[in-house]
């Protein structure tokens, strides 16, 4: 299988926001708050295989006339003409049963730097496969996620876009949920006190089926642009 690609916003291990991602992901918990380390290694086991990230251009195939060099130009290029995004300070949430982090309050130019991106590289990302659409349509989607799955290859972009930053697997048990929430809260204490800038868009490979995403580069919004 061909190498799949994403764009992510995923801080570098030096700041304080990476660190804590690297800490909580990083594949050798201690047990926390009565969970077991065996426990936090499972129910952290896909978040650790993406890395600690907010999603901006989901995982895709290069076309086939386009080569990695020729997406990582286009992923320069589209930072050279989008400035930082303040996000001002984050709050840990529950989705669906999952734990994330996500913006107290989403600033509009965050939606605007999505769009940007997904519409902007979206001729590097190859056709849909079979095994795309059997995929996705295992999954309940409304009307419109299905077009917007069809047209950009995801269907939670645009206006169906809401960042944020897995920690967990979905945790259907209330009182677990509520323990690890609980661990959760006591580590981020003075994080979620400081705001958040997205000053940069990462490019990830993921190289063989299952294997984790890597860090290519982290490309720095350098514009003066908000799309």
């Amino acid at each position: 299988m061909a190498p799949r690609y994403a764009v992510y916003f995923a801080p570098a291990p030096e700041t304080a926001l990476g660190a804590f991602g690297a800490g909580w992901l990083g594949g050798a918990p201690a047990s926390v708050a009565g969970i077991p380390a065996g426990r936090l290694l499972a129910i952290t086991a896909a978040p650790r295989r993406y890395g600690f990230h907010a999603t901006i251009k989901a995982p895709f195939r290069l076309h086939p006339e386009t080569s990695e060099s020729d997406l990582r130009a286009g992923l320069e290029a589209l930072c050279a003409d989008l400035r930082p995004v303040p996000l001002g300070r984050l709050r840990l949430s529950e989705i669906d049963g999952f734990l994330a982090l996500v913006p107290a309050a989403p600033p509009r130019a965050l939606a605007r730097l999505e769009r940007a991106a997904v519409t902007r590289l979206d001729a590097a990302r190859a056709p849909l496969d079979e095994e795309d659409r059997a995929r996705r349509a295992r999954a309940r989607l409304s009307p419109r996620q299905v077009r917007l799955f069809a047209r950009w290859g995801y269907p939670y972009v645009l206006e169906e876009f809401r960042f944020h930053m897995t920690l967990t697997e979905r945790l259907a048990a209330q009182d677990e949920r509520a323990r690890v929430a609980a661990a959760l809260t006591e580590r981020l204490v003075s994080l979620l006190e400081a705001p958040i800038v997205l000053d940069a868009l990462a490019l990830l490979v993921e190289e063989e089926p299952a294997a984790p995403f890597r860090v290519l580069a982290r490309v720095p919004l350098s514009g003066t642009s908000r799309m």
